[in-house]
C-alpha cells in the first residue's frame, strides 16, 4: 500500500533520481510490522518499475492533455468592438472598448490579426465558424492598410448575406459555390508557391484558392486575418 502511494508523485513530476528516492522514503516510512532492511531492499525494484523511462512516460501522458494553437491573436490589432479570450484564440464581438489607437490596430469592420506573420514555408490553421452569419478569413500583408476600408494587401474569403465570396486587393469580388455550410474552415498559406487556399476539413472539400498573392517573393510577412460579428475560434492542434 505504501509503495503504491509513491507512484502518483513520480508520474506527476520529473524529479531527479535522488529526489525521487527521498520522496519515496518520506512517503513510505516503514511501520511497526516492516523491517527497515527489508524495506530498503525493495528500492532497486522500485527504481526499475517507477523510474525507468520516467521522462518518456510523463511526456506520453502529458501529450494527450496539452494542445497547441497554430495562431495566437494579437490584441494590439483588434477592432475596439472585438473581445479576445484569455488564451487569445477566440474572438467575439461586444461593446466598444476604449483602446489606444495604435498604428497596428484595425479600425474598420471587426477585424483582428494573428500575432505571428509568415514569409516562408507552409502554414495551416483551422477556424471554427459554426453558425456565424458574417465572417471573413485570410491574410493581411505586413504593409497592408490598417486604417479605414482595407484596399491593399488583403486576400480572403467571406461569408455574408448567406453567400460565400472571395476578395483580394487586385481582383473583383468572386461569388463562390459552396453547397453545404461548413462548421470549420481550414486556411492554408503556402509562401513558396504564393498561394492561399481554403477548404472544409470535415468533408475535405476545396472552397477557393488565391494564387499569386504577392507580386514578388515573400520579403514581408503575411498575418492571419479574421473578421466576425459573432464568435470565431482558432482550433487547437494535438502535439
Amino acid at each position: 500500500h505504501r509503495v503504491k502511494s509513491f507512484q502518483p508523485a513520480v508520474e506527476h513530476c520529473g524529479l531527479s533520481l535522488q529526489d525521487q528516492l527521498t520522496l519515496f522514503i518520506k512517503s513510505a516510512r516503514p511501520g511497526p510490522g516492516l523491517n527497515l532492511c527489508c524495506f530498503l531492499s525493495q528500492i532497486p525494484l522500485l527504481q526499475a518499475k517507477h523510474l525507468g523511462n520516467l521522462s518518456f512516460n510523463i511526456w506520453n501522458k502529458m501529450k494527450d492533455m496539452v494542445s497547441y494553437s497554430p495562431v495566437i491573436l494579437d490584441p494590439n490589432t483588434a477592432h475596439p468592438e472585438l473581445i479576445l479570450s484569455e488564451d487569445l484564440t477566440c474572438v467575439t464581438r461586444g461593446e466598444e472598448q476604449q483602446l489606444p489607437d495604435n498604428p497596428e490596430r484595425i479600425d474598420s469592420y471587426w477585424s483582428v490579426l494573428g500575432s505571428e506573420g509568415f514569409n516562408s514555408g507552409t502554414h495551416s490553421w483551422d477556424v471554427h465558424v459554426g453558425d456565424s452569419t458574417y465572417w471573413g478569413l485570410g491574410v493581411l500583408a505586413e504593409s497592408g492598410q490598417r486604417k479605414g476600408d482595407i484596399e491593399s494587401g488583403r486576400w480572403s474569403i467571406w461569408f455574408i448575406g448567406g453567400k460565400y465570396k472571395a476578395r483580394s486587393s487586385s481582383h473583383l469580388v468572386t461569388v463562390l459555390s459552396v453547397k453545404k455550410n461548413p462548421q470549420r474552415i481550414r486556411v492554408n498559406l503556402d509562401c513558396n508557391r504564393g498561394e492561399l487556399s481554403f477548404s472544409d476539413p470535415d468533408t475535405n472539400t476545396h472552397i477557393h484558392t488565391h494564387t499569386h498573392i504577392h507580386t514578388h517573393t515573400f520579403t514581408e510577412r503575411m498575418f492571419p486575418y479574421i473578421i466576425t460579428v459573432n464568435k470565431l475560434k482558432i482550433l487547437p492542434e494535438k502535439i
